[in-house]
């Protein structure tokens, strides 16, 4: 089996830390590449994202560690990403 290259999430977080802040620590985790958050939704108390990390073996158990230090939860894996390189997805037949 290949390693994790890609983990989207959707994420419910707290306003604080702001986005930047939040992205940068999860992005500090060792394993991260590269980290995108994404504001889906905004609420008085808490703010829905999505939440992009990228490497080369990703470990979902340190992600979602990160994410519950800074007072985040995983509502849903949403994308993940296996094997030597990230399939990026192509339009078929079916999609039309």
């Amino acid at each position: 089996m290949g390693t994790l290259r890609r983990l989207v999430l959707d994420v419910l977080k707290p306003h604080d830390p702001p986005l930047i802040e939040f992205t940068e620590r999860i992005a500090d985790v060792e394993c991260a590449d590269a980290v995108t958050t994404s504001l889906i939704e905004l609420d008085q108390q808490v703010q829905n994202i999505k939440l992009t990390v990228e490497g080369e073996d990703v470990d979902d158990a340190a992600i979602e560690d990160a994410i519950g230090e800074f007072g985040g939860t995983v509502h849903s894996v949403d994308q993940v990403a296996y094997g030597e390189y990230v399939v990026e997805d192509r339009r078929t037949l079916q999609d039309d």
